[in-house]
């Protein structure tokens, strides 16, 4: 049973009659109280019992297994009233406030007629990756005098899962249109054994012998010719770091974010290249895996892998983090490292972990940068604005004292804003697969 603000008034209009007969004797204003209590009780119980039962609802849900985040997400309730009396209701349904639904989706009025089914929509906005749950909807019954009512919980659990926003596909066109032009500009004919089979041509003067296809040239009546090309399915990893670094925000979001962005783009774009794709998320455990996957399942297994990871505040292990990528490929690779290294002190020992980069691997280091700090480091309006740009210029300057660091132990540094940097690591990716270094 509930009470409704309507009953909470009714009392209160009983000071009137109190106020009228106050000159009286007292016993009279008492009893005067005391029998309007009692016709306000009555009347609320009435209500009660004539409430249609909350009980005697059937609850459904409907709510998808999937959503990108910052995305409407359509969340429906529906209710078939198994009672006998039309349900004049008031539904609350438990998703936590990240979840974007607003007070008043959350609470809504419904009637449902005996016998009847009626559905309402509750769209959420998440604002947080990750699993969104309600366990229950609450359903109030109000009576016809609406001064009170039933009501019971309903256990009906809906779960959504929260995936990556991935607001950097909007670069993947353009970046597939350079592959294609890419595929067809290095598809070179090259002879001899450890290659891609290509295709079958006739043999001419000068080519090599031991490359005869014996069974093509017994079919065809002429000596036939196998063509190869350099292997295409190469292995791209990829290691983000989910330590405290990755928990500073940039702009609207956090580092990590923008980490998260660059490895989907990626993947995508190495997964249409026909590369092999390895993720790995780790701080000083992993914290989420997706390696032989291949195709059109890599976006989807990414995405869910990355959707309950948050940046953890520990310092990365990092000597952990490079042994754990090498159990994923022995084969020469791609290794893309995205973190945060702006600091010398605090680098150590990412350093001192660096992997040995040679001709058949090569490891790209993706930070993210505030740009306003560039900003702030030229500020010099007031005292102020002075100190504030020194130490603005020296925390630049500790950051391009790591990649040159990077760059010594033989690695490559991409440095840029959450906007800016995926797309810059994809065209490296390109760049890399141009010159036939991947």
């Amino acid at each position: 049973m509930f009470l409704t603000g309507r009953f909470a008034l009714l009392i209160g209009s009983g000071i009137i009659p109190v106020v009228v007969i106050s000159s009286t004797t007292g016993a009279a204003a008492w009893a005067v109280v005391g029998g309007w209590l009692l016709l306000a009780l009555v009347l609320l119980a009435v209500d009660v019992i004539v409430a249609a039962s909350a009980r005697a609802v059937a609850v459904t849900r409907r709510v998808p297994s999937r959503a990108r985040l910052n995305e409407p997400v359509p969340v429906s309730i529906a209710l078939h009233n198994t009672g006998a009396r039309t349900l004049h209701a008031r539904i609350r349904d438990a998703w936590q406030p990240t979840a974007g639904a607003g007070t008043q989706r959350q609470r809504q009025r419904l009637i449902v007629p005996a016998g009847e089914r009626r559905r309402i929509e509750i769209g959420l906005h998440p604002r947080r990756r990750g699993e969104l749950i309600s366990e229950f909807v609450m359903i109030r019954s109000i009576g016809p005098l609406g001064l009170g009512g039933r009501q019971a919980r309903h256990d009906v659990r809906g779960a959504v899962r929260v995936l990556p926003a991935f607001t950097s596909r909007k670069h993947l066109p353009s970046r597939l249109a350079r592959l294609k032009e890419l595929d067809g500009n290095t598809s070179i004919q090259v002879r001899g054994q450890g290659t891609e089979f290509d295709s079958l041509r006739e043999y001419v003067r000068g080519d090599d012998v031991r490359s005869i296809d014996w069974r093509a040239t017994a079919r065809a009546g002429t000596t036939m010719l196998r063509t190869w090309r350099p292997e295409r399915d190469r292995h791209v990893v990829i290691l983000i770091d989910t330590g405290r670094t990755a928990a500073a925000r940039v702009g609207d979001g956090t580092r990590l974010e923008a980490s998260l962005e660059a490895a989907l783009l990626l993947g995508a774009l190495a997964s249409r290249a026909g590369d092999h794709v390895h993720l790995e998320m780790f701080d000083r455990v992993v914290r989420g895996r997706v390696t032989g996957v291949d195709g059109v399942a890599l976006l989807p297994a990414m995405s869910d892998a990355m959707a309950p990871v948050h940046a953890g505040l520990v310092d990365t292990d990092w000597p952990a983090a490079f042994a754990s990528l090498r159990t994923l490929t022995n084969r020469p690779s791609l290794i893309v490292v995205l973190t945060a290294q702006d600091a010398a002190e605090s680098a150590r020992g990412f350093l001192g972990a660096f992997p040995t980069a040679g001709r058949a691997t090569t490891v790209l280091v993706g930070s993210v940068t505030d740009t306003s700090i560039i900003e702030i480091a030229r500020g010099r309006a007031s005292r102020e604005d002075v100190y504030l740009a020194a130490a603005a210029e020296r925390t630049l300057r500790d950051a391009e004292n790591v990649a040159d660091a990077v760059r010594r132990a033989g690695g490559e540094a991409i440095a840029a804003d959450p906007e800016a940097l995926p797309p810059r690591i994809a065209d490296r990716y390109l760049e890399l697969k141009a010159a036939g270094r991947l």
